[in-house]
């Protein structure tokens, strides 16, 4: 008999659109990416749908989603390995998040404490679709049967909304949705502010001196590592009560692949100083060619229009089957 392999597990991530990469996503989401596509069976979305619960302007979010999609393919996301597509490109999401919808309990939307905050932060517009997104965000999951999800923590909740739906919907139709889990990556998983270590890097900051994006310029990315809040003890070693220096080390360990132990021993005898432009000088060369692959495809409209053409008709191949399984079982009359 010959050997079989097993079948990959199927994993899915989607990201919005919306302000640059940063290499907090870089680090934290991105780069595993790259990763997972060697061993999983793995479907990547760029989340313009997701993008527009809050307003923005049409020609920002067009420019931005092709950002993102040349950013994605520049970071080493093989069209060969993994299908990259654009949500809204594959309509089956929309019109399994409104199915989705009527699978999902009111209460349980209220629940959703990244619906509470958003709902905080953009009081002015507090849309049906910022309230009703995790249902999408379900539909988004669960049109691919994805076994995995990778996810950080201020995610868990939604997944486990996705899981109760695709139980509710089973149990009432049968087998019909693979039940997900959480895949969380086990290094570089949360990349601090450099203003504000206490806080995740985040790309909405008003602080430009906070973030490094994936796209900046080398100049600025030493800029701003020199000026990366520290301590007073000006020893490179992780311990507690050290946050500024711990995010930087665990942003050197992530691009250069060395442990704790090793950075302390390298830096010993050594100031922040010199420790702020080593660790800006190996987040530059990290990210040097993914900076040149992505002037590349950006300045390529054709040819990125073909890889995101490409991507939404292997996406819509497989999300056609599972709406059509989900529409007959619902009753309606294909």
């Amino acid at each position: 008999m010959e050997n079989q392999t097993a079948p990959k597990k199927r994993i899915f991530s989607a990201i919005k659109p919306t302000g640059s990469f940063t290499l907090g996503n870089y680090i934290g989401a991105l780069k595993n990416w790259v990763n997972l596509q060697e061993e999983y069976d793995s479907l990547f979305a760029i989340a313009d749908l997701h993008a527009i619960t809050i307003r923005i302007d049409p020609a920002k979010l067009r420019a931005q989603t092709l950002q993102s999609y040349a950013i994605l393919s520049a970071i080493g996301l093989d069209p060969e390995k993994s299908i990259l597509f654009i949500q809204s490109h594959v309509h089956e999401h929309a019109e399994l998040a409104w199915i989705l919808n009527c699978y999902s309990q009111f209460g349980e939307m209220t629940r959703m404490t990244q619906f509470k905050d958003k709902s905080a932060k953009h009081a002015d517009n507090i849309n049906l679709g910022l309230f009703a997104y995790p249902s999408l965000m379900a539909a988004d999951i669960l049109l691919y049967n994805a076994d995995l999800v990778p996810i950080g923590a201020d995610q868990k909740q939604h997944l486990e909304l996705t899981r109760t739906i695709a139980q509710r919907f089973n149990g009432l139709y049968s087998e019909t949705f693979t039940m997900p889990e959480g895949f969380i990556p086990k290094v570089g998983a949360r990349i601090m502010s450099l203003q504000n270590p206490l806080e995740k890097m985040g790309k909405s900051d008003s602080n430009e001196n906070a973030y490094i994006k994936i796209l900046d310029k080398p100049e600025d990315i030493l800029r701003k590592f020199k000026r990366a809040v520290t301590d007073s003890d000006a020893k490179v070693f992780y311990g507690e009560g050290k946050e500024g220096i711990n995010n930087l080390m665990s942003i050197y360990s992530s691009v250069t692949g060395l442990s704790f132990e090793q950075i302390e021993r390298d830096f010993d005898g050594k100031g922040y100083g010199d420790f702020k432009v080593a660790v800006a000088e190996a987040v530059i060369e990290e990210l040097r060619p993914v900076r040149e692959k992505y002037d590349m495809l950006i300045n390529d409209k054709a040819y990125l229009e073909s890889l995101y053409k490409a991507g939404a008709e292997k996406a819509t191949y497989i999300a056609r089957k599972t709406l059509s399984k989900v529409k007959r079982k619902v009753g309606f009359i294909s």
